[in-house]
């Protein structure tokens, strides 16, 4: 896009769309399967062996042939010569033959000859005798789980795109997965300019000097997304001070989110230093409310997210815009922020000519959707408050009661 389209303000779908359409999966590598929580496969991923493995007991009791049992009741008890044990872990080369039963433990191998397993509670036996009675009959294959039953060798576990959370690890390793092949994770840089930002804790404040918060905050977001983030110190605003902290930034990840210095005022050097390291700008303002001032480009293989410096719009364009383009980098394949269907609780208006993203309350109890307070730029109180997001087109009144949705962030 050339220098004179910069001005041109899109849409938030249109920006979306140019942002998805520009960034790519990173490569792939081989990590160990201890070490694959929350990361995304990039090839699908086949059980090793069946699980179970092998024809087991699903409790506690005695191995039997159904049939010895078919006419055992409370007033014709049958008796069984129990002739070995089998614990889990260990096998019995002994067959249960007709008059026989095993003591098997829960997980432990089928024995040869056996088709069921009586629970040890619906039993009486005696350790001097080695017998023991049944009072009830059993159906062939009671209480017995088969080998492949849960997961048959060569079946997909895991599948690219999604990600890899804490059962389909467990499943993973059951199912013999030592290593897999998964994305890399994205590092990415988390810069933020102004000569009025002062670290949290840093005193005393002078007149005009504020404590950064978008920094932290976006780090948290980018770590929630499976990636890396790296923050990086405050950058005055200078060109030179702004150029090579982009340079450091680049160096050392796969994408920069700067947060302030992309307005138009003579202090705002970001799109500038952008430009003069090489960077290719793609867009740069966004028809939205918070978060107008958006840039997107590339630098080489890299990317840049440049959002605005007030808290509010940061969270807002990195949630709608940012947030995508990361799950895409990581391999995801839904890039798609929750919704949930609600029913206002009160009127919200957007009288301006950009898409209106309120802060909401959704109430889980009874749907119910209510502004989260005052919803100026700078205002983290109602952002503090807020669980979602209400998308509000121009010109456009919602009214109480009015069925709605809402992207959910929190």
């Amino acid at each position: 896009m050339g220098r004179a389209q910069w001005s041109v303000m899109i849409s938030v779908d249109e920006a979306r769309n140019l942002i998805l359409e520009s960034v790519q999966p990173l490569a792939s590598q081989n990590i160990a399967v201890t070490d694959c929580l929350y990361r995304i496969p990039s090839s699908s991923i086949a059980a090793q062996i069946d699980l179970p493995g092998f024809d087991n007991s699903a409790m506690d009791g005695f191995a039997v042939r159904a049939a010895d049992l078919e006419k055992a009741d409370r007033n014709n008890r049958i008796e069984l010569a129990c002739v070995a044990t089998v614990e889990a872990g260990s096998e019995t080369r002994r067959a249960v033959d007709t008059g026989e039963c095993i003591r098997i433990f829960t997980g432990a191998p089928l024995p040869h000859g056996a088709d069921a397993v009586v629970m040890q509670e619906d039993t009486e036996n005696s350790e001097d005798s080695g017998q023991v009675l049944f009072a009830e009959p059993i159906k062939p294959w009671e209480n017995i789980r088969f080998r492949g039953e849960d997961i048959r060798s060569g079946s997909s576990i895991a599948s690219t795109g999604h990600r890899i959370g804490i059962g389909v690890r467990a499943v993973l390793y059951g199912a013999g997965v030592s290593e897999l092949e998964v994305v890399q994770k994205p590092k990415v840089a988390v810069l933020a300019t102004g000569n009025e930002l002062r670290e949290p804790g840093e005193v005393p404040l002078a007149p005009g000097q504020i404590y950064e918060t978008n920094r932290s905050t976006l780090a948290a977001f980018i770590e929630k997304s499976g990636c890396e983030a790296v923050v990086f110190p405050l950058v005055p605003d200078t060109l030179e001070a702004t150029q090579e902290a982009f340079r450091r930034a680049f160096k050392e990840c796969d994408a920069v989110i700067t947060s302030g210095g992309v307005s138009v005022g003579q202090m705002d050097f970001v799109k500038t230093a952008f430009d003069r390291i090489g960077g290719e700008l793609s867009f740069w303002r966004v028809a939205m409310r918070p978060g107008k001032q958006f840039g997107f480009g590339r630098f080489q293989s890299k990317y840049w997210f440049g959002l605005p410096g007030n808290p509010v719009s940061s969270v807002v364009t990195f949630l709608l815009l940012v947030r995508p383009a990361l799950d895409r980098l990581s391999g995801l394949s839904d890039l798609v922020m929750e919704r949930r269907k609600g029913t206002l609780g009160e009127d919200l208006s957007n009288p301006g000519n950009r898409t209106h993203f309120f802060r909401v309350i959704f109430k889980a109890d009874n749907s119910m959707v209510f502004s989260a307070g005052a919803q100026g730029s700078h205002r983290l109180l109602s952002l503090s408050q807020s669980n979602g997001l209400l998308e509000v087109p121009p010109d456009t009144i919602f009214k109480a009661g009015q069925e709605c949705e809402v992207l959910m962030w929190d």
